[in-house]
C-alpha cells in the first residue's frame, strides 16, 4: 500500500454503529404516544360512566366501592395521559407499556360494557352477575380467606404436578429407551392414560389415606400422562446417528441416556409439561370440591352455596392469574434449559 493510500485511510471517518430505530436522535422531539392518549380517554370515559351514571337498584342494596372504582379509573387515565405526553421523561416505563397499548385501550371498553350491563342498566341480573366494583369489595374484605385458599391450592398443585411430572418423565424415558418397557408398559399407558383423572375420584378417595393425598394423586395422574407420552416420543425420535457417533467415541449406555437421549428430547418434554399443567389445573378444582377443606376449588363451592357470586368471580380471576404466572415461569425455565439448542431447535 502506498503512502498516499495510507494517509487517506487515516483521514477517513470511522464508522459509528447505527442507533436503534425506536431511539430518537439528540435534540429530536419525541412524538406523542397516540394510542396511549386514546387509552387514557377510554379510562376517563369509564370513570365518568361509573361516577356520574346512578346505579340501578332493584330489591338490592347499592353496590359498594362504586366511587372508589371510578376514582381508580380516573387515576389510570391521568397516568396514561402523563406517560403519553411525557416523551423522553417517561423513560423505560413508556417503552414497557407500548406493546400493551391495544390492551390498555380494550380493557376500559370491556369494563365499561360490564359496568353498564350490570350496575347501570341491570340487563344482567343480580346477584348472578356483579359489576367490577364488587371485586374490589371481595379483595378488600375477604382477602384472608381468599389468600389462604390460594396458598392451599398452590401447595396442592406443586405437590401433584411435581410428582406427576417426575414419574411421567422417568416412565417416558424408560419406554423410549427400553424395548422391554416399550412392549409391556406402553400398551398399559395407552390404555389407562386417556381415562380422565376425575373419573377415578371415588377410588382415589377410598384408597388414599387422606383427602389431600387423594387430590395429589389425581393431579399427578393428570400431569403424568402427557409428560410420559411426549417424553417417550422425544426419546424414540432421536436421530440414531447421534448414538452411533457417541458409541464410536466410547460412550457408555448411561452416557447415551443422560447426555444424548434426554437433552435431545427436552423440547418434547416441555410440551408435555405445558399440557400437564393445564390438565392439573382442571383436576385441581374438581379435587378440591370433593373433600379438601381449603383451596380455590373449595372457595368456589362455598361461594356458590352462599350465592356470593362476586366471590366466585374473584376466585376465578385469581385462578387465571395463578395459571398464567406458572405458565410464564415454565416458559422461562424452558428458555434457560434449551438455550444451548437455539441453533438447532426451531423456536
Amino acid at each position: 500500500m502506498t503512502s498516499s493510500s495510507e494517509h487517506l485511510l487515516r483521514r477517513a471517518p470511522q464508522a459509528t454503529p447505527p442507533l436503534p430505530l425506536d431511539q430518537p436522535l439528540a435534540g429530536e422531539r419525541v412524538p406523542v404516544w397516540g394510542l396511549g392518549l386514546l387509552a387514557a380517554t377510554g379510562w376517563l370515559a369509564l370513570a365518568l360512566i361509573t361516577l356520574r351514571w346512578p346505579n340501578k337498584v332493584v330489591g338490592f342494596s347499592d353496590w359498594a366501592y362504586t366511587d372508589e372504582f371510578g376514582y381508580a379509573a380516573a387515576t389510570v387515565a391521568v397516568l396514561l395521559a402523563a406517560l403519553a405526553l411525557g416523551g423522553r421523561r417517561a423513560g423505560a416505563l413508556l417503552h414497557l407499556l407500548r406493546p400493551a397499548g391495544q390492551w390498555l385501550l380494550a380493557l376500559p371498553l370491556l369494563l365499561g360494557l360490564w359496568e353498564v350491563l350490570t350496575a347501570k342498566l341491570g340487563v344482567l341480573p343480580a346477584p348472578f352477575f356483579a359489576p367490577p366494583q364488587s371485586l374490589i369489595e371481595v379483595y378488600g374484605e375477604d382477602w384472608p380467606r381468599l389468600g389462604l385458599s390460594t396458598a392451599h391450592s398452590l401447595r396442592l398443585l406443586v405437590h401433584g404436578f411435581a410428582s406427576g411430572a417426575t414419574v411421567g418423565f422417568l416412565v417416558g424415558v424408560w419406554i423410549g429407551w427400553s424395548r422391554v418397557a416399550g412392549y409391556w408398559v406402553h400398551p398399559v399407558l395407552r390404555f389407562l392414560g386417556p381415562v380422565p383423572a376425575s373419573a377415578l375420584l371415588p377410588l382415589a378417595f377410598f384408597f388414599a389415606p387422606s383427602s389431600y393425598a387423594a387430590a395429589v394423586f389425581l393431579i399427578a395422574l393428570a400431569t403424568g400422562f402427557p409428560v410420559a407420552v411426549l417424553t417417550w416420543s422425544g426419546v424414540a425420535s432421536v436421530n440414531k446417528s447421534y448414538y452411533d457417533v457417541a458409541r464410536t467415541l466410547g460412550a457408555s449406555e448411561r452416557f447415551l441416556v443422560l447426555r444424548v437421549a434426554i437433552p435431545a428430547a427436552l423440547p418434547q418434554v416441555f410440551v408435555g409439561l405445558f399440557m400437564g399443567l393445564g390438565a392439573a389445573f382442571s383436576v385441581l378444582v374438581t379435587a378440591e370440591m370433593m373433600g379438601v377443606k381449603a383451596g380455590l376449588g373449595w372457595y368456589l363451592q362455598w361461594s356458590q352455596g352462599w350465592a356470593a357470586y362476586s366471590n366466585m368471580y374473584a376466585a376465578l380471576i385469581v385462578m387465571a392469574v395463578l395459571c398464567s404466572g406458572l405458565i410464564t415461569l415454565l416458559f422461562k425455565v424452558r428458555d434457560r434449559a434449551l438455550s444451548w439448542q437455539k441453533g438447532t431447535v426451531k423456536w
